[in-house]
């Protein structure tokens, strides 16, 4: 599973709580959202051709497995340093107005969560927090309400962006390519079509910092490891009793 290019975002029927929280950032202009939707996607000619239907079989994997274990507070399953850790981000779809869900990978930085729309501008969970930036995130150990804001900065867009990618493991490398090797300068040209998306705690929470099972933390061995040696412990007791 790619935690670059994911679900797009699908419907469930409880909304999370509402929230009451200061206005968003300024709405995307149509000329930024059509110049940014144009620009080509850093991924190579092959992959290109397979993005509608990479997109479909996400769809079908996160509703059907990804999705509901994070929902129901099993994301810590799921994530490791080799394919990534993965969010479950909540918005409200910009013309349907119904809650919609996405899995997507993510860091934890200065005290907010970062994630990147994998398909551009038009990916439709960044639609949606553009048209309403209250959205809801569940980690994998803890969930909360905030704002969701596209980073603008270029200096934060590259902190940020350089993370993700580093946190998404080998499967983040083989979508987008070692950006290790990029300068900023080049990483901005060639990747900037992808957006960053700062969310941020509303007020009243208590700080965002990085726990075990986040991006970054060793908890991952835990249900990992114990996987690995219940399966030791039963190839030994099968092995025991070999027909002879």
């Amino acid at each position: 599973m790619s935690p670059v290019l994911h679900d797009p975002g699908m419907t469930v029927m409880d909304p999370p709580p509402a929230m009451s929280s200061p206005p968003g950032p300024p709405a995307i202009t149509a000329a930024e959202s059509s110049a940014a939707s144009a620009a080509p996607l850093p991924y190579g000619p092959i992959l290109s051709l397979l993005l509608r239907p990479l997109q479909r079989g996400f769809l079908f994997l996160n509703r059907s497995f990804v999705a509901p274990l994070m929902r129901h507070g099993l994301g810590r399953l799921v994530g490791n340093p080799l394919t990534g850790h993965l969010m479950l981000l909540r918005t409200r779809g910009h013309r349907s107005g119904l809650l919609r869900e996405a899995p997507l990978g993510y860091v934890i930085r200065d005290g907010a969560v970062y994630c990147v729309a994998g398909y551009g501008r038009p990916t439709p969970w960044f639609q949606n927090l553009v048209a309403d930036p209250n959205v809801e995130v569940i980690l994998p150990t803890r969930r909360f309400l905030g704002q969701a804001v596209p980073v603008t900065d270029p200096v934060e867009w590259l902190g940020a962006y350089r993370a993700l990618i580093g946190s998404f493991g080998i499967v983040g490398r083989a979508v987008v390519g070692d950006v290790r090797r990029l300068d900023d300068a080049t990483l901005l040209e060639r990747h900037r079509s992808l957006p960053v998306v700062r969310i941020t705690p509303g007020h009243g929470d208590s700080p965002l910092v990085p726990g075990p099972f986040d991006p970054g933390g060793l908890g991952w061995i835990l249900p990992y490891g114990a996987t690995l040696v219940l399966g030791l412990l039963l190839i030994r007791r099968t092995g025991g009793h070999r027909p002879r």
